[in-house]
């Protein structure tokens, strides 16, 4: 399909020969737990799509992501959901560091090695659960000589066995006692930081989604971002960034698995061209919607206004591209589905995109009340 092409024309432009190095890999142990698709996306500069040129970065901007992501969702669902959680990171910290002021030298001398150093960062943001509240952290921090002892856990937690950092929302005790609010940036190498065994799926097993467990892990106070008197939008600026990013990059890659899926029923000409045109139509307008939206946060979309647009975008796409699936494995037949078992697990990668938060059912309100009028609040 053409618009893929345009999306890998897009990705081989970024990093030279990282899909064919996917391609080469046969697509169970591609998506298999223990893949090499993380080491590769590494290796060809992957970690350095959304840095900032200043930073030793490509600079992509939200556009040029969901397409990237789109092309690496039709090869490897696994790979385009873990670094969707690098990307939206990257996005909200240098988001962050564009402010004067905002990040001090050490926060600011870390983000200066990811993309010369080629480090991933996952995400501690919680996550997992449908019905989850996004904004209450899942790790605590209680204040030591220096800086906070943290504990908790982050599960699942993609790049748990590749990242270099992660960065985790906390709940830090304010001046006068009650939590707050912070971000932490905190070394993988971290004395009392590790990873367990928790993703069982077949279905993105080469995402890396483990647990990540904290406990009393030292963070010095130079890397807890919080909010300060004179910057008190600082986190919440920080929330929303991110999380329009995200909804955006997680969308884009099972876009690109649906995509993958309806190619081959087109390239096989399954079905009727009714068939065909039905189905080619339905994965280009979900995309359609997430590029549209990127494209209105590149051009200064912010705020509520952003979140709100996003939600519609993933939730028409996330509907779309399950329907198209699943139209897609009927047609391409049972003797397909009895002699390989790829196009089914391509299939049932599109379907996680339901998974991740917020749930429809809990947006569904706040976005009526939105669209009526009043405030967006999510939870």
């Amino acid at each position: 399909m053409r618009s893929l092409e345009h999306a890998r024309d897009l990705t081989e432009r970024f990093f030279p020969g990282l899909l064919k190095s996917l391609e080469s890999i046969p697509y169970a142990e591609r998506e298999a737990r223990g893949s090499q698709v993380i080491g590769l996306f590494r290796d060809h500069g992957g970690a350095g799509l959304l840095v900032p040129t200043e930073y030793g970065g490509l600079g992509a901007d939200v556009l040029d992501a969901v397409s990237v992501q789109r092309a690496v969702g039709a090869l490897s669902p696994s790979l385009a959901a873990a670094t969707a959680m690098h990307h939206f990171t990257v996005a909200m910290l240098y988001a962050l560091a564009a402010g004067p002021g905002r990040l001090n030298a050490a926060q600011l001398e870390l983000l200066h090695e990811v993309a010369p150093g080629r480090r991933l960062l996952a995400s501690g943001w919680a996550e997992g659960r449908t019905q989850q509240n996004i904004l209450v952290p899942a790790v605590t921090a209680a204040r030591t000589e220096g800086g906070y002892l943290l504990n908790g856990s982050k599960k699942p937690c993609s790049l748990a066995h590749s990242m270099d950092l992660l960065t985790a929302s906390i709940a830090v005790p304010a001046a006068d006692g009650t939590p707050e609010l912070a971000l932490a940036l905190v070394p993988a190498s971290s004395p009392g930081l590790s990873v367990h065994h928790f993703w069982d799926n077949e279905v993105l097993a080469a995402a890396e989604s483990d647990e990540v467990r904290l406990e009393n892990v030292f963070v010095a106070e130079e890397l807890v971002v919080t909010t300060v008197a004179d910057d008190p939008g600082r986190l919440e600026d920080l929330q929303t960034a991110g999380f329009v990013w995200f909804e955006l990059l997680i969308s884009a890659g099972y876009a690109g698995a649906a995509t993958a899926l309806v190619d081959r029923v087109v390239e096989r000409e399954r079905g009727g061209p009714h068939d065909r045109a039905e189905l080619a139509l339905r994965v280009e307008a979900a995309f359609a919607l997430l590029a549209g939206t990127a494209r209105a946060v590149r051009d200064g979309l912010t705020g509520e206004g952003a979140v709100a647009e996003v939600l519609v975008a993933r939730y028409a796409a996330q509907e779309a591209l399950a329907r198209a699936a699943d139209r897609s494995l009927e047609l391409l037949g049972g003797i397909d589905f009895i002699r390989s078992n790829e196009n089914a697990r391509l299939a049932a990668a599109v379907r996680p995109l339901t998974f991740h938060p917020p749930g429809r059912a809990s947006a569904e309100i706040p976005l009526l009340k939105w669209f009526a009028g009043g405030p967006l609040e999510l939870s």
